[in-house]
């Protein structure tokens, strides 16, 4: 009763905190979540008091509509679950049907039930199937049944976080990967599916001494067979709890039997000592400091395929650096297998062949003359190093990728099948920092879905996810200042506070790392700091890739700009969050004479011409055009109440009006505020005016005097699109495929709630 009743208080603090009643103790917010799992792993006896705690808690929850408990209850729930050493048909049936009723209620309760309830109807099959598969893709074990493999990519950029923040983080993740090795979390699968399948009949300590004296590759062995007997029964749906037991039990029998023969303890003289924890290993983790314009493609590239499968490391490894990976995979001498290029100039006709080409199909026999009709073959085209990344889909050696196929001796042999491709392959992407790094990340996410429309290598083999965690150092950097005012912290931080805003859970256990990261980092070194920091951020990074599955989808906006230089080219970029323009100061004299006359008579700023699409509710297109005299604009992406449409620009501009009284002529500022999805700025007078991106001075342009920004589109959408107006010149609206293609191009930032209304 007394473990119950603290369980209870601790569930009910973390519940006040949701509704905005914080700690007395500021240190404690945000770690109340992490406690409370803390204490669980101390005593797992206590898991089956935490869940039915937390099943009450949730019920009540739905009979007194209040909503917002539900998600945060039942992550804290399935969580406990996953790591529980054995929880009871019942008290699953019962979380189970829970499940079901959110069913009936909108999104995102309804997908979250879902995903939940699947998850449960296969663990109450296969007790221990959530822990198995969580252990096997996070540590990238060898296993047939579940060949799935993930990896968490931390990217911090130096320029905007501390070296002390840097140092800490790298040394945080390295220390968290050492006291982890494959066999001991084959153990890990191995004990926890035993006692989850066999409860308090599992002799916990004798199977840990057994595996102990094992040799590598017999624990392999039964790991390999326990993998296979829980996927088997989760797979099968049919199979009774008692049938999927009984199986687990003879190996079982079978694992401790080897002990015994080895004579290592008398049979009998092991006693159970109830159920014990299995530690959940830490996932496997790399810290990147983002240095480079192109790294998250080539870091995704190598996990795809690691230097070790790769033909030459060090070739590949010098290839990475120079950009030229492909062509390097492809004159590599020990690559011989024969690459067929998806792309050729040969129509198929034998007129058409080249003098050359004549020669080398010259016939010899009525045999070779038929395959030679046939034209099995092409004529290659040399790609463009951008293009042919096609040579790493046919070098790459993972499950799930094409088999290599060596070259026919004949024309006419015809090629193997070649199997699906599937995505056995995640990666999660977890930023730090603010809103400047997103906007990296923005621009980094449209270069490879460019790279991907031209060239396809990651798309059916990778699953993308991306998370984001607010740190913020204390003191500005001086580059994201340079050219305005002082930016506050709560304005770098946009988009963590629109995700606060529409995900409670979010705001409680990430946001809350904005400022303890810098503190924990900055601490003085000893034992104390090294077991919280150690413990704590990584455990809640962990917490977050593995519970954070709902995506808010941010709309990334394209910008042309037109220099006053007739003869410099127009640039293209993105932006996520921000888009700053302002005058620009004159540089030479002339412009500075004309500058100061015409402020005298107008007022200081530029004339500009604003042409908008005005968003109305009917959601029908009105454009609109003005002309004004203003100092600068901001346009933000990002709403400032969560229930506003997130693809829509904010645009808010400071525009001059002269007024003249009985006193003269004076000029007043005022606030000329619009909503639109796109919006051409032109300076009408070809005065210079500076544009700054996502609040970050590194990408900002001068000398600009016309810009345009849009939606940024798909760029499969805009590929598959071109090719379909060659062929209906007159079609205005998407037609066949285009039309279900996804057009615009959002930005997926992984919640656990995603966006409640």
């Amino acid at each position: 009763a007394e473990v119950e009743s603290d369980i209870l208080r601790r569930v009910r603090t973390l519940l006040r905190e949701l509704d905005g009643h914080h700690p007395a103790c500021q240190s404690d917010r945000g770690m109340l979540r992490w406690t409370l799992h803390k204490k669980i792993d101390q005593n797992p006896s206590n898991s089956s008091v935490l869940v039915q705690i937390l099943v009450k808690e949730l019920e009540r929850a739905e009979r007194g509509d209040f909503r917002h408990y539900i998600i945060p209850l039942l992550h804290t729930l399935m969580y406990t679950l996953i790591k529980a050493p054995c929880i009871s048909d019942e008290l699953c049936s019962r979380v189970y049907d829970f499940c079901k009723k959110l069913l009936t209620l909108p999104k995102p309760f309804c997908t979250i039930g879902l995903d939940y309830a699947i998850r449960l109807k296969m663990e109450r099959t296969a007790p221990g199937m959530l822990y198995q598969r969580m252990v096997i893709s996070e540590q990238s074990l060898k296993s047939d049944p579940y060949p799935y493999q993930e990896k968490i990519f931390i990217f911090a950029d130096p320029e905007l976080l501390s070296e002390a923040i840097c140092n800490a983080l790298i040394t945080d993740t390295e220390a968290a990967q050492l006291s982890q090795s494959p066999q001991a979390c084959m153990c890990y699968v191995i004990i926890h599916a035993m006692q989850a399948a066999l409860g308090e009949s599992c002799d916990v300590s004798g199977l840990k001494r057994s595996l102990q004296e094992m040799p590598t590759s017999n624990v392999e062995h039964w790991f390999q067979q326990v993998v296979a007997a829980v996927e088997c029964a989760g797979q099968e749906g049919s199979t009774d709890r008692d049938q999927h037991a009984a199986r687990l039990e003879k190996i079982y029998q079978a694992i401790l039997s080897s002990l015994q023969a080895a004579s290592l303890f008398p049979p009998g003289d092991a006693s159970s000592g109830g159920l014990q924890g299995t530690p959940l290993p830490n996932p496997n983790i790399s810290f990147h400091l983002w240095t480079e314009d192109d790294q998250l493609w080539k870091e995704l590239v190598l996990f795809i395929r690691p230097l070790s499968q790769s033909c030459e490391p060090n070739c590949l490894s010098q290839d990475l650096d120079n950009f030229e990976i492909q062509d390097i995979i492809s004159d590599c001498e020990c690559c011989e297998q024969t690459r067929f290029s998806v792309l050729s100039t040969d129509s198929g006709i034998e007129r058409d062949l080249p003098a050359a080409a004549e020669e080398h199909f010259a016939p010899c026999s009525v045999e070779t003359e038929q395959s030679r009709l046939q034209r099995k073959g092409g004529i290659k085209k040399k790609l463009s190093p951008l293009e042919s990344v096609a040579f790493l889909q046919a070098g790459c050696n993972s499950a799930g990728a094409k088999p290599p196929v060596k070259s026919p001796k004949r024309a006419s042999t015809p090629l193997e099948p070649v199997a699906p491709l599937q995505r056995l392959h995640t990666a999660r992407i977890v930023l730090l920092g603010d809103d400047r790094i997103l906007g990296r990340l923005a621009q980094a996410y449209h270069s490879l879905r460019k790279r991907e429309t031209r060239r396809v290598f990651l798309t059916p083999r990778l699953n993308l996810q991306f998370y984001y965690i607010p740190v913020v150092t204390g003191q500005p950097n001086t580059l994201a200042v340079a050219d305005h005012a002082v930016t506050g912290q709560e304005e770098l931080c946009e988009v963590a506070g629109y995700l606060g805003r529409a995900d409670p859970w979010y705001e409680s256990n990430i946001n809350t790392l904005c400022h303890m990261i810098p503190k924990l980092a900055t601490m003085p070194s000893s034992p104390s700091k090294h077991l919280v920091t150690d413990l704590f951020i990584t455990d809640v990074i962990a917490y977050y890739v593995r519970m954070g599955i709902q995506p808010v989808c941010f709309q990334i906006y394209a910008l042309k700009i037109f220099f006053n230089d007739p003869a410099q080219e127009p640039a293209e970029d993105v932006f996520l969050t921000e888009l700053r323009m302002q005058a620009q100061e004159s540089i030479s004299h002339r412009e500075l004479n004309t500058t100061k006359k015409k402020t005298t008579l107008d007022g200081p700023g530029i004339d500009l011409t604003v042409t908008y699409k005005k968003v109305v509710v009917s959601d029908r297109v009105k454009e609109l055009a003005t002309s004004l005299r203003s100092t600068g604009l901001v346009m933000k992406a990002i709403p400032a109440d969560e229930a506003e449409d997130l693809v829509c620009l904010n645009v808010n501009i400071t525009e001059i009006v002269r007024i003249n009284n009985l006193s003269g002529r004076s000029f007043s500022a005022v606030a000329n505020r619009l909503k639109t999805r796109s919006i051409k700025i032109r300076s009408t007078e070809q005065r210079p005016f500076m544009v700054c991106l996502d609040k970050d001075s590194r990408r900002s342009y001068r000398n600009v005097i016309s810009m345009e920004v849009s939606p940024c589109l798909e760029p499969s959408y805009c590929l598959q699109k071109t090719r379909t107006m060659k062929f209906s010149l007159h079609e205005t609206e998407d037609v066949g495929l285009v039309k279900y293609m996804p057009k615009s191009l959002l930005l997926p930032i992984n919640t656990f709630a995603g966006i409640i209304q």
